[in-house]
């Protein structure tokens, strides 16, 4: 499939998919959600791609649905029909993808670009980035795109409910805030943040791939079960983790004091 929204590259086992509507501040359209949802096909199915990187082109990440298409095919279709079709198979896709997912936050993110960051395994975020998260409120509609659910594990209920109603123009969440609420992994400064976060994103895909797949599928079930459910789910996936040759390596690294040179596998 060729691309005209989306940028897709993969190096050293590192995908990175750029939202890339500058002009429109990488707002979501219809040919978007296609594309985004094909680049993650190809990040689960490509066993040499093992970590993955979600950013956006100019001065932002993403300002969320494109009102202008929605509007212009007002009667046309049921919003609940595009979100199943659309948004919501791209935020189920990051979450079951069995790789790492980072969200790479170059600029403002608001309405659904901030339900996409928020699925997505840690925000790495620029200095000069924002969240508006009451974009929805300011139109007279709801959170989507799993922002519902996603924020209140991150913030709590009372913080998301003030989050996600206030559309006053000053209630941004600065990047600063969003490290203290726990939407951040890590603040950086934004003339390097390409540079730093493919360190990352190149260090991540060089872990264990397996068993990395297994811990974030773990611990996103964790909010859902039990403690015996849990430790039971831990005792079959251990089984799974180490049956891999990244284990084999990571023992014999361990036991002869060198880098573990994992492959994936």
């Amino acid at each position: 499939m060729s691309y005209e929204t989306i940028i897709f590259d993969v190096t050293d086992g590192l995908a990175t998919i750029t939202l890339n509507r500058p002009e429109k501040y990488n707002a979501l359209n219809m040919q978007m959600y296609k594309e985004i949802q094909d680049a993650l096909k190809q990040c689960s199915r490509n066993a040499e791609i093992r970590a993955v990187i979600i950013t956006g082109a100019g001065k932002a990440f993403s300002t969320g649905a494109d009102l202008v298409e929605l509007q212009s095919q007002l009667g046309n279709f049921e919003i609940g029909d595009v979100l199943r079709n659309g948004l919501n198979r791209i935020v189920t896709a990051i979450r079951q993808l069995e790789k790492p997912v980072v969200a790479v936050i170059n600029g403002v993110v608001a309405g659904a670009g901030g339900g996409i960051a928020l699925a997505c395994d840690m925000r790495i975020v620029s200095d000069q980035a924002s969240f508006v998260f009451a974009a929805f409120s300011g139109i007279g509609i709801i959170p989507d795109a799993g922002t519902t659910y996603f924020l209140p594990q991150l913030v709590g209920t009372s913080k998301a409910l003030e989050l996600s109603l206030f559309a006053n123009g000053k209630n941004r969440v600065s990047p600063e805030e969003a490290y203290r609420l726990g939407i951040a992994n890590r603040v950086i400064a934004h003339d390097d943040l390409a540079e730093e976060s493919k360190a990352i994103g190149l260090q991540l895909a060089n872990m264990a791939t397996v068993a990395v797949g297994l811990t974030k599928r773990i611990l996103y079930k964790s909010v859902e079960r039990s403690l015996s459910d849990a430790l039971e789910t831990e005792a079959q996936l251990q089984g799974v983790a180490f049956k891999t040759q990244d284990f084999q390596e990571g023992v014999m690294a361990f036991i002869e004091k060198r880098e573990a040179n994992f492959k994936g596998e």
